[in-house]
């Protein structure tokens, strides 16, 4: 199964991130952007982080989540 197959079934997809790609655990027809909890159609699916398996709904939201990150890391 292709993530383009997904869209065939509604629903929340489960997907595993990798680097420039993803694989479909469970077929759905998107996923949940980690930081606003907005819905996310796998064809739009374009930013997400391997290291903590998130999706983002777009670049700014990505940013924003890696500045946390990046700030949370220094408190250490």
């Amino acid at each position: 199964m292709n993530r383009y197959e997904s869209s065939r079934s509604g629903g929340e997809a489960q997907v595993r991130y990798l680097d420039g790609d993803y694989q479909l655990l469970r077929p759905g027809a998107y996923v949940r952007c980690a930081v606003t909890g907005v819905q996310i159609p796998l064809d739009e699916l374009r930013y997400w982080n391997v290291d903590r398996q998130e999706a983002y709904a777009d670049a700014a939201v990505a940013f924003r989540r890696f500045q946390e990150l990046k700030a949370g890391a220094g408190k250490a």
